[in-house]
């Protein structure tokens, strides 16, 4: 008896977080990865805007990232807001002219030489699927000129993975989904 050929399904596009995506998925404190009174804090902002340079009011976003000594956490529980258990992930929507804000530690290099990042995702209206990118810190020049994803972009687009230093020490980075500005998104091969 002939086998019948096997079918390759090709995977459905991820659902459009729509309008509506406000009702479960912020938390409470989800963008406070330490308290403001925490030694090393800063502020993470910015503005996320379309490729018109127009704010997005209703998108979401998340971070992932080491803590000040490049460790990784390894605590269970990801939404805990104690005060002083860094668990290395936040979200947060942004407001109603596209700003959002974390709280957060800088980065140290996971790796000796490594330039320190933090990872983001974008969750927005019109987004098939989330959006993936990463932010470097600034000062670090010589790493940042030898990490392997930098080094693969022509150097006009570098700067949009690169965070500005304000004179507080705060990061300001600000996203933009299309246009002359675009931010360097990122693709991964199995999460299509």
């Amino acid at each position: 008896m002939a086998q019948a050929p096997e079918l390759k399904l090709a995977p459905t596009p991820g659902q459009t977080i729509g309008p509506f995506y406000g009702y479960a998925l912020p938390f409470t404190d989800g963008e406070k990865l330490v308290d403001r009174a925490h030694p090393g804090a800063i502020r993470l902002h910015g503005t996320v805007r379309d490729g018109h340079g127009a704010p997005i009011p209703d998108s979401l976003l998340e971070i992932w990232q080491a803590d000040e000594h490049g460790s990784i956490a390894q605590e269970t529980g990801s939404l805990i807001r104690d005060g002083h258990t860094f668990t290395g992930w936040g979200r947060t929507a942004v407001d109603n002219v596209g700003r959002y804000s974390f709280t957060t530690v800088n980065p140290g290099p996971t790796e000796e030489g490594k330039a320190p990042f933090i990872m983001l995702t974008v969750f927005a209206r019109g987004l098939l699927n989330r959006l993936f990118t990463r932010i470097y810190l600034p000062e670090d020049t010589a790493a940042l000129a030898n990490d392997p994803l930098l080094s693969s972009l022509p150097p006009e687009r570098r700067s949009t993975l690169v965070a500005v230093r304000e004179a507080n020490g705060d990061l300001r980075f600000d996203i933009s989904l299309q246009g002359p500005e675009e931010t360097v998104f990122l693709s991964y091969p199995r999460n299509a």
